[in-house]
């Protein structure tokens, strides 16, 4: 082969390559009220325009790698995916210490930071502010449930076995597509709990669309612990999750 149509050939191997790195994340800053917080920031490659966004909200050990994975996922299919850190850096590899940052954590200054991410996403050139949508995992699909009901301009909403709301009050401030994966073998999140929040919620005629999983537990779709992780239920999931976001981000 000649020369030139070797390095040509090269190049074209290469060009995946540069794309995957182009969509490696990174952490960024933004303000919250007068603090500044950080979040890994994903972001689609090649990408051009105004695009869809979507926040991600960690589990309660932290802003660990399987939730900047699931932000570069993410962006692999389109998306500006910024996962916060509402542990202002820390992060637990175990369950003490997790439940020790969680119980550490003010709520008020959650919600705060969560506001501020989706404030900081609608600044973006690359996000189109009408089209972003948020998903967390356990604590943090508690947390995507509250930042739906206190942002109710967000397009769409993901939970992953995360608390719910009990009250007609609550639930009836909710005006953003919900969409929930649960476990029926979850002692933390009940499968009565659940049921009982889609009855309410649906006859304030809210968007909202649950599915639980019978022999699975709480985090079936995210634990690293193979007795808890089921992996066709957490398949079936993400894939309910994929085709969620691709309906209220992209119109699809």
């Amino acid at each position: 082969m000649p020369r030139n149509a070797r390095l040509l050939a090269l190049a074209f191997l290469l060009i995946p390559c540069v794309l995957r790195a182009q969509s490696a994340g990174k952490m960024v800053s933004y303000p919250s009220g007068s603090e500044t917080v950080s979040g890994y920031l994903a972001t689609p490659a090649g990408a051009a325009g105004k695009g869809p966004a979507i926040v991600l909200i960690h589990e309660w050990y932290g802003l660990n790698d399987f939730v900047k994975k699931k932000a570069d996922y993410f962006a692999s299919q389109g998306y500006v995916a910024l996962g916060v850190d509402l542990y202002r850096g820390k992060v637990a590899t175990d369950a003490d210490t997790a439940h020790q940052l969680m119980r550490g954590m003010p709520e008020d200054r959650a919600l705060r930071d969560l506001k501020a991410a989706v404030a900081y996403l609608r600044t973006r050139p690359d996000v189109d502010p009408k089209r972003i949508g948020s998903v967390g995992w356990c604590f943090g699909g508690g947390w995507s449930f509250n930042l739906a009901v206190a942002e109710p301009t967000l397009a769409g909403a993901v939970i992953y076995y995360g608390h719910l709301a009990s009250d007609d009050a609550t639930i009836q401030k909710l005006q953003v597509a919900l969409m929930g994966n649960f476990g029926g073998k979850d002692q933390g999140i009940p499968a009565d709990s659940v049921l009982a929040f889609q009855t309410k919620a649906q006859a304030l005629q809210k968007n909202v669309l649950f599915k639980i999983y019978p022999e699975a537990g709480h985090a079936f779709a995210s634990s690293s612990d193979p007795k808890v992780y089921r992996p066709e239920d957490a398949k079936d999931a993400d894939a309910r999750t994929d085709l969620f976001f691709k309906k209220v981000l992209k119109g699809e």
